[in-house]
């Protein structure tokens, strides 16, 4: 998220409060801001992260690791 352009801050909690799941993150993405202003690739990627984190992480990487499957 920092490499579109966001501050630091803005980049990281916009990841962590789309991964957790817990609404609101801090500076532009705060809790009277929205997510309006980033471009489309940065909210497929925080979209994603929704998925990820709805999902629960572990599940989702169970999906990727091949010894899983061969058992």
């Amino acid at each position: 998220m920092a490499a579109i352009g966001l501050d630091m801050v803005t980049a990281a909690t916009s990841v962590v409060a789309t991964l957790a799941n817990i609404g609101p993150g801090l500076a532009k993405v705060g809790a009277v801001e929205n997510y309006a202003f980033i471009p489309w690739g940065g909210k497929l990627f925080l979209a994603f992260l929704m998925i990820l984190g709805r999902l629960e992480l572990f599940s989702v990487l169970v999906l990727f690791i091949p010894d899983f499957w061969k058992r």
